[in-house]
């Protein structure tokens, strides 16, 4: 693939990645936890990765030809973030709590973000939509290749946006557990606006 085709790409990524939502809003709150922000990341770049070998194996074409299908998983994910963002709102991290986390593991954490991002229409619809435009029919690389190529760039951007976030909440907010009890909420409250959003996409 011509590296101006990956460049291109990888422009249009970044400006996915940097804007806010339900991502941000995990990161923050694995931030403000401590020492959770890595196995958060992972598990909303598995997410990702696997929107990406979805579209890339072809079955996205089959899921998007199935209406009920999408609107299952929409629900899914938007319940799943709707439960997320309700607790934060109700028990917002606070920085001091950070090693006082019972029953908190790097598993569950990697598990939870694995759901926020793998059970995000929004970023299926978005891959689906948008890698197969950036392949070249010409290549001597199978498309499938090509396909795999442009989510692992994504990942990369996510990788380092992320754990920008992730990290940033923990140094701005860690000795300031007033401010955190704030933006805790203020995640939990981004998380429930996305679910609600994808609420209304279906019943509209």
């Amino acid at each position: 693939m011509a590296i101006s085709v990956l460049t291109a790409f990888w422009a249009v990524s970044m400006l996915f990645v940097i804007t806010p939502g339900a991502d941000w809003a995990y990161a923050i709150s694995a931030g403000m936890r401590g020492r959770w922000v890595m196995p958060a990341v992972a598990g909303m770049l598995s997410g990702h990765l696997l929107a990406t070998l979805v579209v890339a194996a072809g079955v996205g074409s089959l899921l998007a030809g199935h209406p009920l299908a999408l609107t299952l998983l929409t629900l899914a994910g938007a319940s799943y973030l709707l439960w997320l963002g309700g607790n934060l709102l109700l028990s917002p991290a606070v920085p001091q709590a950070a090693n006082a986390g019972a029953g908190e593991t790097g598993a569950r954490w990697a598990f939870k973000g694995f759901c926020i991002s793998g059970l995000n229409p929004k970023v299926f619809l978005l891959f689906l939509a948008l890698l197969p435009q950036f392949t070249d029919p010409q290549s001597n690389w199978p498309l499938p290749l090509q396909i795999l190529l442009l989510g692992l760039v994504h990942l990369c951007s996510s990788l380092v946006i992320y754990s920008l976030v992730g990290y940033g909440a923990k140094a701005v907010l860690g000795s300031r557990p007033q401010a955190a009890r704030w933006v805790g909420r203020a995640s939990g409250a981004a998380m429930v606006l996305v679910a609600l959003g994808l609420f209304a996409a279906q019943l509209g």
